[in-house]
């Protein structure tokens, strides 16, 4: 049985080697700055958000398009292939849909999946797809086992600062202020394919952390969490990041990985955000 092509959007938040090894095809956002379009991957966040301040300009982003999509789906359909595209959920961008538009085309290769979830939420479940395709399973037979595992990916990230959210129309500005005044750290989780604070951190920012790491703990009870991968993932937090790694290696987590969400998903948090995400068994 040929091997089925696996697509994503720059927003799935992998390493560039794990697309290159495993021949996943990145649909790239564009980022623009005032007159400026920028393709995400194009400029390293940190670039990003320094030309957002020598511009004076707020970053935004945009979706993919249908005719992207198209261009790349007839390739697909031509080679003889068939390929599941999985990336941004329906509930963050349009890009699901745009996606389900240009497959209408063709139906016979193109399998469009709504992820429900977002930055390297999207990641595990490509590992997942991953996995099943290099085992021998069909598109159709895979594509059955990644909706099962959608309610059991875990999602939580703290953020730094309420800035960008409440640019991006996701916080108004007395929330901004209060939290900014009263130092509010909000956690942001990913539930039924949308975005809520969950719970807010307060006082300085590990303590956030440890909101996130409790969160880890309640659900590794009774050996509940899936060890083939716990993603650490953030803009640019690297001690953040040694802090969380070191207490998840204490809890006997081996398997971490640590990415770097990319320009998409850093527009609409800031850069100092970092989450721990991973798979519920049941």
């Amino acid at each position: 049985m040929d091997k089925f092509v696996i697509m994503t959007d720059s927003a799935s938040d992998l390493p560039k080697e794990i697309y290159e090894k495993n021949n996943i095809i990145v649909e790239p956002f564009t980022i623009s700055i005032n007159e400026k379009e920028i393709v995400d991957g194009g400029l390293d966040v940190v670039e990003l958000f320094a030309l957002a301040e020598k511009e004076k300009s707020i970053p935004k982003t945009a979706a993919v398009t249908p005719a992207r999509f198209i261009e790349t789906f007839e390739k697909i359909a031509k080679a003889g292939k068939k390929a599941v595209y999985i990336g941004l959920g329906s509930g963050f961008s349009s890009t699901f849909q745009n996606a389900l538009i240009a497959s209408e085309e063709f139906k016979e290769n193109i399998y469009v999946v709504d992820s429900g979830n977002l930055s390297s939420g999207i990641g595990l479940l490509l590992l997942k797809l991953i996995k099943f395709r290099d085992e021998g399973l069909s598109a159709e037979d895979s594509i059955a086992r990644i909706e099962k595992l959608k309610p059991l990916v875990r999602t939580q990230f703290a953020i730094s600062t309420l800035e960008y959210l409440h640019k991006g129309g996701r916080c108004s500005g007395t929330a901004r202020f209060f939290g900014t005044l009263l130092k509010i750290y909000p956690i942001v989780r990913v539930v039924n394919g949308k975005m809520e604070v969950a719970k807010k951190g307060r006082a300085k920012f590990e303590n956030a952390l440890d909101i996130l790491l409790d969160y880890f703990k309640s659900d590794a009870q009774e050996n509940n969490i899936d060890q083939d991968c716990v993603m650490i993932t953030h803009p640019f937090a690297p001690d953040d990041a040694i802090y969380l790694k070191k207490r998840l290696n204490a809890l006997g987590v081996k398997n971490i990985l640590e990415t770097n969400a990319g320009c998409t998903i850093a527009t609409h948090c800031g850069l100092r955000t970092i989450g721990i995400l991973y798979i519920l068994k049941q």
